[in-house]
């Protein structure tokens, strides 16, 4: 993946082909680097089973040749200069990547969908650690679920294209609701004109980096502040994040299915919005307050005004 990334990163300095205003190589550039940054997530995870090792061996195989397959399928695209989702064309380099995502795709979900039943099953690590990666692989699922939307997503007639040849390119469905092939954004193209469900897949996908990364910092803290050295209370705050993090992608999700940019959201996703922060705050403070508590000394009946005192 992290090789296919570096080429497509080649491709955009060489290569000054465009598709709907953008390389052909800022796609596959993506896809490698998000595939990458996942695959080595899901390597690690897959080396702390201690039941069902080999079955998740084989799983992790067939999870790194479906993603090389669905990721090649998209440089390939990206090498021809045409487009590799809602192409509906029916051209050879249109037909054969077509094929290999009807093979490719579904593979991924499901072998994600088990491998988080045997993590739910067994510990892998402390209990924040678990929950970080049981909430995760949860959220990757949602999120793998939200792609298969996007397929049908726009509800646009089916429309003609130019691609990065000048040939006409027919495409049915699209990632954005109500500008099927809006973008705008710098770097991640997502949709300034519409709703666009790549933003909680994005999300969805990487909740289980962002999780491990608030049990990492957590368990640096743990250093110097006592209530924190309890595995439960750490465990617990990750939960609150993993909460937290859950109504984001939800919020994110029902706002592209409205059809609303990610970057204008009305007053509806405001107040969810606000909803989510405020829930997942009070929840923090309230397992802060109580581990605080519960950590500090037992009052000394001896003492008034910080001097001993006869009893």
């Amino acid at each position: 993946m992290f090789t296919l990334t570096v080429v497509a990163t080649a491709g955009l300095v060489v290569d000054d082909r465009l598709l709907m205003g953008e390389s052909v190589w800022v796609k596959p550039m993506k896809f490698g680097f998000a595939m990458g940054v996942y695959g080595l997530t899901l390597a690690w995870l897959l080396s702390r089973l201690s039941r069902g090792r080999r079955v998740g061996w084989w799983l992790g195989t067939v999870f790194a040749v479906a993603g090389l397959l669905d990721v090649g399928a998209v440089f390939y695209a990206a090498a021809h200069g045409t487009f590799s989702h809602f192409n509906e064309n029916a051209e050879p380099v249109a037909r054969t990547v077509r094929t290999v995502f009807s093979f490719g795709v579904m593979p991924l979900l499901l072998i994600t969908l088990i491998i988080a039943v045997l993590v739910l099953i067994q510990r892998t690590g402390d209990r924040a650690v678990d929950r970080a990666l049981r909430a995760g692989l949860g959220l990757a699922v949602a999120s793998m679920v939200v792609a298969l939307w996007l397929s049908d997503s726009s509800s646009a007639a089916t429309r003609t294209v130019t691609d990065a040849n000048g040939n006409p390119v027919t495409m049915s469905g699209g990632h954005g609701i109500g500008d099927p092939d809006g973008n705008g954004m710098f770097l991640t193209h997502w949709s300034t004109t519409g709703g666009d469900l790549r933003v909680p897949h994005f999300v969805g996908m990487h909740a289980i980096q962002v999780l491990l990364l608030v049990t990492a910092i957590l368990g640096v803290l743990a250093t110097t502040r006592g209530w924190l050295r309890d595995e439960q209370v750490r465990a617990r705050l990750v939960g609150v994040a993993a909460l937290g993090y859950t109504g984001l992608f939800t919020v994110l999700t029902w706002q592209a299915r409205r059809g609303m940019p990610v970057t204008d959201p009305d007053r509806q996703t405001l107040l969810a919005f606000a909803v989510v922060v405020v829930l997942t705050l009070a929840a923090a403070t309230a397992v802060v307050v109580d581990a605080r508590r519960r950590s500090a000394p037992p009052a000394d009946p001896g003492r008034r005004d910080g001097k001993r005192v006869a009893v």
